[in-house]
């Protein structure tokens, strides 16, 4: 009997595991931890690195007007939503600008026509290599703002890519960045709106201040500022002395 004996003088060591077995006891480990996030909010977050709900969130869901500090920082950085919006917008930029340059590239009709004729029609392809590399530089430059949280500078840097990509007469790209550009610049304007309000620094009518910088209050009605000089006086003429009087 000596696989007997073998078993008694292993002296309780477990035998070695093959590959086999040994991945069907990982097996249970990865069924626990299935209650994890999907892959794709993993990477969501992992990018956009969410921060504390923004200060516009909090006051809205506290039913209650922002302070001064809240709105400053709004002002400050934008939100969540905004920068999402520029962190998925730039990587599709950097592709339209390239698919764009290289079809006007392949478009591009020959230097001379076959009569030998100069093609008035033809662009030097350094022209477009230029275009390209200001599109790359546009779509970085908006990566960058979005990752910064820079509300006006991305909403200006959007702006600017789809007004370039609209003079290349490709619209349906140029569009979409125009308007997302101008959304960003109305929210800015917006913030800084509310925040000179909460300061209470509003916007000085012209021809409300005086001379001296200090402004009337709006309802009070305005002196006529019309001079009319008065009339001079009738000087009596001088009295004759008495030898004129005699003379006379």
């Amino acid at each position: 009997m000596p696989a007997a004996r073998e078993s008694d003088d292993s002296g309780g060591v477990p035998p070695k595991l093959s590959l086999s077995q040994r991945l069907l006891l990982v097996l249970p480990r990865l069924k626990r931890d299935g209650d994890r996030a999907p892959l794709t909010s993993r990477l969501r977050d992992a990018m956009v690195k969410p921060v504390d709900p923004s200060a516009a969130k909090k006051a809205k869901e506290a039913d209650r007007p922002m302070t001064v500090d809240e709105l400053q920082d709004a002002v400050d950085f934008a939100d969540d939503k905004e920068r999402l919006v520029g962190l998925l917008l730039a990587p599709v930029a950097a592709a339209i600008g390239l698919i764009v340059i290289s079809v006007l590239i392949s478009d591009d009709p020959a230097a001379t026509k076959k009569n030998g004729v100069i093609n008035t029609l033809h662009v030097n392809p350094s022209i477009y290599h230029e275009l390209e590399l200001v599109l790359l530089a546009l779509a970085a430059l908006m990566l960058v703002m979005a990752w910064l949280r820079k509300r006006l500078f991305l909403g200006i840097v959007m702006a600017l890519y789809g007004l370039a990509v609209f003079n290349l007469h490709y619209w349906g790209f140029g569009i979409p960045y125009i308007l997302a550009g101008a959304w960003l610049l109305v929210r800015a304007y917006r913030l800084q709106r509310d925040l000179k309000e909460a300061k209470g620094e509003g916007a000085v009518r012209p021809g409300s201040q005086g001379r001296g910088g200090g402004g009337r209050p709006a309802g009070r009605s305005q002196p006529n500022k019309r001079y009319t000089p008065p009339k001079p006086a009738r000087r009596s003429p001088p009295a004759k002395p008495n030898d004129e009087k005699r003379a006379g």
